[in-house]
């Protein structure tokens, strides 16, 4: 019966065993950064959104942004096909280094943005 019972107790504790989701995927924002996937809808206009639109927005851009109007698609993919969009974010030299004032954005945020653009900077 010693024989049997060894077994068993092996089998249930090993089928009680099971990895924390942390533990299998890592923490929350410690992740490498995906660039595979970018997409306007769901990856650039939130990162917009997130820095650029309180001076950049349509209502606001003539008289804080410069008249750079970075709300609609039709806009962000001209400064996107220009270099603008990618000269200001990487705050390279001859550009207006973006956000003003407000540091740099996440080297994520850069990756997807020139990922995006290196894609074709497409409405999707």
């Amino acid at each position: 019966m010693k024989k049997l019972v060894l077994p068993i107790v092996f089998f249930i504790l090993a089928g009680c065993y099971y990895d924390s989701e942390e533990a299998l995927y890592g923490k929350p924002g410690t992740g490498v950064c995906d660039t595979s996937v970018t997409k306007f809808s769901t990856q650039i206009k939130p990162i917009l959104s997130s820095y650029c639109l309180t001076c950049h927005s349509n209502s606001v851009a003539l008289s804080s942004g410069g008249g750079i109007k970075l709300q609609d698609y039709a806009n962000v993919k001209t400064y996107a096909d220009n270099g603008r969009l990618k000269g200001s974010i990487e705050h390279s030299s001859g550009f207006s280094a973006m956000p003003k004032g407000g540091g740099t954005l996440s080297s994520c945020d850069i990756s997807i943005i020139n990922a995006w653009i290196t894609k074709g900077a497409l409405n999707d």
